[in-house]
């Protein structure tokens, strides 16, 4: 993966509340309600730290509060062309991937499902954060809230994706962001409100629901990935000069790490599919495979097609 060094990073698809926000855990994966506890031990608070979580609007109405204005200060001037190793810093490099997946997304979510894309911003912060969906500490994990719309990520969770579970490929990050901007497009679309219902009326189906949701924004993460490279900035600068099997392949990596099973499996307790809410590692890296090799979102109806 190489990004390019001259293309121009809009800061202002990012807020930066690194140092604000607080609250415990008190969030759901997939939209539908799962108890955590408090101690953050258990299966059920790993798979959250890990799979990449989207919270339920089930929760509490608090705001965001306690962060900085969109895009601070600190973050445009460190991402400002002025600075020459801008890419050097994370929330640069973050920054311009979300550039690169909101771009994509605004020109193909009319013409793949037929609805205009609504821009949203990635809340950077760090230890524990106020959303409309309740407050989280860093250990949920990267989630998307549907209830503000925002993408949430304290960057020191890449550190634990390497160090715990061995994805520490590059392109792992954007993958991560991708799959969190996947489920901003099925808020969207209705597709999360839809499972949030049927979970209520089937709540036994309710883990299959959750995987039948994550896994298609592993899907839509692949469709992503597939045209990074034709992406542009606002002067209509490319933003990725290159995206290689080996990119796609540090992707595919981190899917298969943070499956139900190999998480169940590194915690030492028995493999329960009952128990899945994000899905298998083979499951994980298949849909984003699928996404990646057809480039069509269409391709990712994990609720008709079966996963």
């Amino acid at each position: 993966m190489t990004l390019n060094e001259n293309a121009d990073i809009d800061t202002s698809q990012v807020t930066d509340a690194r140092g604000g926000g607080g609250g415990g855990r008190s969030f759901g994966g997939g939209g539908i309600p799962i108890p955590i506890p408090t101690s953050g031990g258990g299966i059920i608070g790993t798979l959250l730290v890990i799979g990449l979580a989207l919270a339920g609007a089930f929760l509490g109405p608090q705001m965001l509060g306690g962060g900085g204005d969109a895009g601070g200060p600190g973050v445009s001037e460190t991402c400002s062309t002025a600075n020459p190793k801008r890419l050097e810093n994370a929330e640069c490099r973050n920054a311009l991937y979300i550039n690169s997946i909101q771009a994509y997304w605004r020109e193909a979510m009319p013409e793949t499902f037929g609805q205009a894309y609504q821009q949203t911003d990635t809340v950077f912060f760090s230890q524990a954060v106020n959303t409309a969906c309740g407050s989280a500490d860093s250990g949920v994990g990267p989630f998307y809230c549907p209830a503000d719309n925002q993408v949430y990520i304290d960057l020191s969770f890449y550190d634990e994706l390497a160090s715990r579970f061995g994805a520490d490929g590059q392109f792992a990050q954007p993958y991560v962001l991708a799959h969190e901007y996947g489920h901003h497009l099925q808020n969207l679309l209705g597709t999360s409100a839809q499972v949030q219902r049927e979970s209520e009326r089937d709540p036994g189906n309710a883990n299959a629901l959750s995987v039948k949701l994550e896994l298609q924004a592993d899907c839509l993460a692949g469709v992503w990935a597939k045209h990074a490279t034709e992406t542009e900035d606002a002067k209509g600068q490319p933003i990725f000069k290159s995206v290689t099997q080996q990119d796609i392949d540090q992707a595919l990596e981190a899917a298969a790490a943070i499956g139900d099973d190999k998480i169940m499996e590194r915690s030492g307790v028995p493999v329960d599919e009952s128990k899945f809410t994000h899905g298998t590692a083979k499951q994980r890296s298949d849909w984003f495979n699928t996404g990646f090799r057809t480039g069509d979102g269409r391709q990712c109806d994990t609720f008709t097609k079966g996963v």
